[in-house]
């Protein structure tokens, strides 16, 4: 009893002190340092925008190295704005997404509530990307067409199908500088590739000598030159009728990264600072709210075990709420409800064992060997249930197509799983310590629950 008392006031010890934690690492220049909690743009505030990828001219193997190409280039595009903490990820639609929604590209930016100046930055950046078309086809063309004047000709649809995709992307491009013809002095664009793209290059020029290669910038057909002799070196240039300050943005745009695959604007949501404040309060007053009515039924209803199960809670608490600092996990609205939830299955398990105890107790069993046998033959119960219930939470992450149900099912799994945890360990180490070890009309009534007594036969 002694032992197992000391390792109750351990017990107790490290959740109080991680519950300090907690508290102190919520100020910057604390001594636990400054650990905040991770809020979603719904609790936060900012702006929430989700495009659609367009994946159809990729093969299966290319899929999952675009898209997170696709996620660095945005990510380099979303820095440049100076905005703190941004989130980009790629996201692949469930199991029940249509074919079209089936990659997406999710943009949080915490602050940032200016939704059209957002979607300017991130869509300026630039689709480049590199399409072959033979001389004989350039020459049947212009020899049939009664277009004359270059500008609209480049821009005919019957034109722009002759150049064929060549492979070559603004992916495999290092780096865009600004240059200036030697003889015209005319800005233009540079290009260095990557040893990936210059060796496809050099493929390229070598294998269409005579040919035309298109350069094309989000769909637009910018440069064709006449391809005269293989380019081994990995450089290119883009040359046109360009003002020096398209020729800049160009440039930027490029180094900030060329989309590899084209994305378009399918949602966005704005959340005020007022709104997102407003929703950590609620969350904060239901949970506590919660946790004062479930810590009420179970010590009116249970007793001392009850006032057990109550403590366990807290040092569950405690620990998820470390868990959110440390991972970090980002809490929405959503994972605050998910939290709320396993508030009330965390004594489940409790209660299971509580009422285990009970039948024991009616057997004509003693206050020790009915604790004992409530835990053990509680286990199996406790064991299925909780399965079933991780279960249900990783397929609705899986299957969720938005961060807010797959907020919610991580939470959930998370909050199960250390739920067991503390009622198992943490309910039964501080039973076995308070437990009494007689039967008296005082222990009777602290172990009992309801409206249940021991069997008087009880030792």
């Amino acid at each position: 009893m002694f032992k197992q008392r000391i390792k109750a006031v351990y017990v107790l010890i490290f959740a109080l002190l991680i519950g300090y934690f907690i508290y102190t690492s919520q100020a910057a220049g604390s001594w636990a340092g400054f650990h905040p909690f991770r809020l979603g743009l719904d609790l936060s505030g900012g702006t929430h925008l989700v495009y659609s990828a367009d994946v159809s001219k990729l093969g299966s193997a290319d899929i999952t190295a675009s898209m997170q190409s696709l996620r660095d280039v945005v990510e380099n595009r979303v820095n440049a704005l100076g905005v703190s903490e941004p989130l980009v990820q790629t996201q692949e639609g469930g199991a029940l997404s249509s074919a079209g929604n089936a990659y997406k590209l999710i943009v949080e930016l915490p602050g940032v509530t200016d939704v059209d100046q957002a979607v300017k930055e991130i869509g300026a950046t630039p689709v480049l990307d590199f399409r072959v078309a033979t001389a004989a086809d350039i020459k049947d063309f212009q020899a049939s067409t009664t277009i004359q004047n270059e500008s609209s000709t480049t821009q005919a649809a019957d034109y722009i199908a002759l150049f064929k995709d060549s492979g070559l992307t603004g992916r495999m491009v290092s780096r865009a500088t600004v240059q200036f013809n030697s003889t015209t002095n005319a800005p233009q664009v540079g290009l260095n590739f990557t040893s990936e793209g210059a060796k496809l290059f050099g493929t390229i020029t070598k294998n269409n000598i005579g040919n035309y290669i298109g350069i094309f910038l989000d769909g637009a057909l910018i440069s064709a030159p006449v391809v005269q002799a293989e380019i081994d070196g990995g450089q290119a240039q883009i040359t046109g009728t360009f003002a020096l300050t398209e020729v800049q943005t160009i440039v930027r745009d490029l180094n900030f990264g060329a989309l590899p695959v084209p994305i378009s604007l399918i949602s966005t949501q704005t959340i005020g600072p007022s709104l997102g404040a407003a929703a950590v309060h609620g969350g904060i007053y239901a949970g506590i709210i919660a946790f004062i009515i479930i810590s009420i039924f179970l010590v009116l209803w249970y007793r001392l075990p009850g006032l057990v199960a109550v403590i366990a809670l807290g040092v569950y608490t405690a620990i998820m709420l470390t868990l959110f600092k440390m991972i970090p996990v980002t809490l929405s609205a959503a994972g605050i409800a998910g939290f709320i939830i396993t508030i009330g299955m965390a004594v489940d398990a409790n209660i299971l064992i509580f009422e285990r105890m009970k039948e024991e107790l009616r057997r004509g069993r003693g206050i020790s060997d009915a604790m004992h046998e409530g835990f053990a033959r509680a286990w199996t119960s406790i064991r299925d249930s909780n399965i079933s219930s991780i279960i249900t939470g990783v397929i609705l992450y899986y299957f969720g197509s938005t961060a807010i149900i797959t907020g919610f099912a991580l939470v959930f799994v998370v909050g199960v799983l250390v739920s067991m945890f503390t009622a198992i360990t943490a309910s039964r180490l501080f039973l076995y310590a308070v437990a009494p070890k007689k039967t008296t009309k005082l222990s009777t009534f602290l172990i009992s629950n309801g409206f249940t007594r021991l069997n008087n036969n009880s030792k």
